[in-house]
């Protein structure tokens, strides 16, 4: 299976799942977690961090596995942090915003898109090998997973916004389904947004909102034909996706909408589309004159939604449906005798009730209206404020990083052996300092531009070829310094003798022939920094004296220094070799 067709099997299983019955969607999940195992056995970054996605976002669709999805999205945050995947940890934050939703922890959810958005705000410029269709792809993605959460909070002006984005993003490399994904999102996002309207007596508003999707509705039949999303062929986009039918519907409800309606409302359709589908039902019902069928439908589907955390803007779009339906009952029933004739003198409190419980809605729909204004204010604090400091944190890191090798420079060196010098997890501590031997006649011979060059590929092969937890930090010139914590001499002397053979294995072209000296200490109870790093200093040039290419041990206790020499690696070994080996540090395995 080549990583282009995992990415492939993976969008569509995600395709499937949204759309499918309990059983299918265990069996989805299932292969995507298979498709996790096996890029995880590659170990490709950015394949692992799409893969994450996958399985996390399956999760979240299926109602009650948003649990399963929690270590996921943490493990994609943290991979995408290691490896500096800005695109995808963005995608992470929204995806754990998705999941704060359900969980019905809405303030924090804003804080993780607010997260989100800083960093799509700041990106970095596309991987020219990663191919500008594919970093299109998954902008587009993670811009929908922000306004996935804005348009469950209801923050319509925020989430409008966002997908604007999202298609800017694809629109000259979009196929498909990645249209069809655009245009269903968008009347989506429209259909709750003028219910929303509603609810605070802007029908004007509410009416444009409703004719604009419509009109949406009519332009995805082409693009859904060739999508990716389970479909009948042959059979008109509006009759098989609810949304696109509620939003005819809501525009001009008509008897005409009934039976379409009742069929899709019964069908297992996206998250929360059978809200949209039963308000539309439900008006078109009450716009044919049959409103206790509008009500029994609209029960029905409320006691549904009640269930569901993850939208509470559309339990309160039902729970207006049924007050101004039952409201208008109760005032049709309570206004006169069966016989028709009407009460005349001080009103009933049975006919005030309605009018007053309809008042009271009203004032707490301004009341949210307002604190939903708040809550767009919120969310470009924090967003400004996440910007500015990722922008502080990227100003701190620089001024703990070398510029050209990309390691801990002086400074970060300095504060990290001093914190490790005083914590007894770090027991024992092994410190090496490693010079370049050749390297002044790479600079003599071709050019200090060359010479970079090999820094920073030494330096590369130099972090590769340790433990993960150890640290390589550029000391000065040719010069690095290695911080092995947890590592007793025999341990760190392994590490290091697999960085002196990596080195002495580089391609000529790229190391022009240097090799790595190597003085490797343990540092002493109650020894400074300066210490140790002398000792490691004269237990390199000890390294230097016997021909380079190998690792000197310093003394411990009064004894000499021990050395280990790596096998020669073809006649470059065999060049640096005078005499007899000398003997390998106790525990070293050359």
């Amino acid at each position: 299976m080549s990583d282009a067709w995992v990415l492939g099997r993976a969008r569509e299983l995600i395709a499937a799942v949204q759309r499918t019955d309990p059983a299918e969607q265990c069996r989805v999940t299932a292969l995507l977690d298979e498709l996790l195992e096996e890029t995880r056995r590659r170990g490709e970054p950015m394949l692992v961090a799409q893969l994450l996605r996958a399985s996390g976002l399956a999760r979240l669709v299926i109602r009650g596995a948003a649990a399963e999805a929690e270590p996921l999205l943490d493990e994609m945050l943290t991979h995408t942090r290691r490896h500096g995947l800005a695109l995808l940890r963005a995608d992470a934050h929204a995806l754990r915003g998705r999941l704060l939703v359900l969980n019905e922890q809405e303030d924090a959810a804003l804080t993780e898109i607010a997260r989100a958005l800083a960093l799509l705000d700041d990106l970095p410029a596309p991987e020219v090998h990663f191919g500008r269709r594919a970093w299109d792809r998954m902008l587009s993605s993670a811009l929908n997973d922000c306004w996935i959460v804005l348009n469950q909070l209801g923050v319509y002006e925020a989430a409008e916004e966002v997908i604007a984005r999202a298609h800017q993003a694809i629109r000259d490399s979009a196929g498909p389904h990645e249209i069809t994904l655009q245009l269903l999102n968008r009347v989506k996002m429209l259909l709750g947004w003028g219910l929303r309207l509603e609810r605070v007596g802007r029908v004007e508003e509410a009416g444009e909102k409703f004719r604009t999707a419509a009109s949406i509705a009519i332009a995805v039949e082409a693009p859904f034909a060739e999508s990716l999303f389970p479909r009948r062929p042959d059979v008109p986009a509006v009759d098989q996706v609810g949304v696109l039918a509620a939003s005819l519907a809501l525009a001009a409800p008509t008897a005409a909408h009934i039976e379409r309606l009742r069929r899709l409302a019964l069908e297992r359709g996206y998250p929360h589309e059978r809200s949209l589908v039963t308000i539309a039902l439900g008006r078109c019902l009450a716009a044919d004159g049959r409103e206790d069928e509008a009500m029994r439908t609209l029960l029905e589907a409320h006691h549904i939604e009640t269930e569901s955390a993850s939208r509470p803007s559309m339990r309160l779009n039902l729970l207006r449906e049924l007050t101004v339906l039952s409201g208008g009952l109760k005032a049709e029933r309570t206004t006169g005798d069966p016989d028709g004739t009407e009460h005349t003198g001080s009103p009933d409190i049975t006919e005030s009730a309605p009018q007053l419980l309809l008042e009271y809605a009203a004032e707490l729909e301004a009341e949210l209206w307002s604190l939903r204004e708040s809550r767009i204010a919120t969310l470009n604090t924090r967003r400004e404020h996440e910007r500015l400091s990722a922008e502080h944190g990227a100003i701190t890191q620089q001024a703990m990083q070398d510029p050209l090798t990309g390691l801990p420079n002086r400074r970060a060196l300095d504060e990290r052996l001093r914190t490790l010098a005083t914590s007894t997890a770090s027991d024992p501590l092994s410190v090496a300092l490693v010079d370049l031997d050749g390297f002044k006649d790479v600079n003599d011979q071709h050019s200090h531009a060359e010479g970079d060059a090999v820094l920073r590929v030494v330096a590369s092969t130099l972090r590769d070829a340790l433990r993960a937890d150890d640290i390589v930090a550029r000391y000065g010139g040719d010069e690095f310094i290695v911080l092995l914590p947890g590592a007793a001499k025999p341990a760190a002397t392994q590490a290091l003798t697999r960085a002196v053979k990596a080195v002495a294995s580089l391609p000529r072209h790229l190391s022009h022939g240097v090799t790595l000296s190597v003085g490797l200490v343990c540092l002493r109870t109650q020894e400074s920094a300066e210490e140790v790093l002398s000792r490691a200093d004269a237990a390199m040039y000890q390294a230097k004296r016997r021909g380079g290419n190998q690792i000197a041990s310093g003394a411990s206790d009064g004894d000499g220094p021990d050395f280990a020499r790596p096998e020669p690696v073809g006649q470059r070994g065999a060049t640096h070799s005078q005499g007899t080996d000398p003997t390998a540090a106790a525990g070293a395995h050359p």
